[in-house]
């Protein structure tokens, strides 16, 4: 905004969308009128980092004592959470893998950036739109501390290979 032809506002959790939903909901309607396939982009982070970022968004006041919050949770505990199958409200999160990939598994976007570099992220869309842009920061996360065991960090790693490999691919991309 201002500078886009189209945007999905609410309800907020549709702002974000993953490659498969765009795909199967979103394309056509975006496209419809153009003569061309809009070009997808994405912002990942490290994934300790993404999922410290996550529970210390759930840890906010605004939303104390609901499903979501993780205040009294430890950092370990969501990240046993989020590993499971079926996590619980508070560790519901997704992942930045399934978010980027198409259905065959293949990455769905065509430009990636690291969050650690949102810079250039920002310097890709001032190109696109030929102005400056000023982002701002918004759902800032609480600071409070988010060590993981190495115990956990270990599972982590064993049982998200995916999401490492999203981060590596990102960092050899540069950007």
């Amino acid at each position: 905004m201002p500078y886009a032809d189209s945007a999905i506002l609410n309800p907020p959790q549709q702002k974000h969308c993953t490659v498969k939903r765009y795909r199967n909901q979103l394309q056509k309607f975006f496209e419809q009128r153009g003569q061309r396939q809009l070009e997808l982009m994405a912002v990942v982070r490290e994934p300790v980092g993404w999922l410290s970022s996550w529970y210390r968004y759930r840890a906010r006041d605004a939303i104390a004592g609901s499903a979501n919050s993780t205040q009294g949770v430890s950092f370990d505990a969501f990240v046993e959470a989020w590993l499971e199958d079926d996590p619980p409200a508070f560790a519901k999160v997704g992942r930045q893998s399934r978010f980027v990939t198409e259905e065959d598994g293949s990455l769905g976007v065509d430009h990636l950036f690291s969050h650690a570099k949102l810079d250039e992220a920002v310097r890709f869309l001032e190109g696109r739109v030929k102005a400056k842009l000023d982002v701002g920061r918004s759902n800032v996360s609480p600071n409070q501390a988010t060590d993981l065991s190495p115990r956990v960090l270990q599972r982590l790693q064993d049982e998200a290979p995916q999401e490492f490999a999203l981060w590596e691919h990102v960092q050899a991309l540069g950007r």
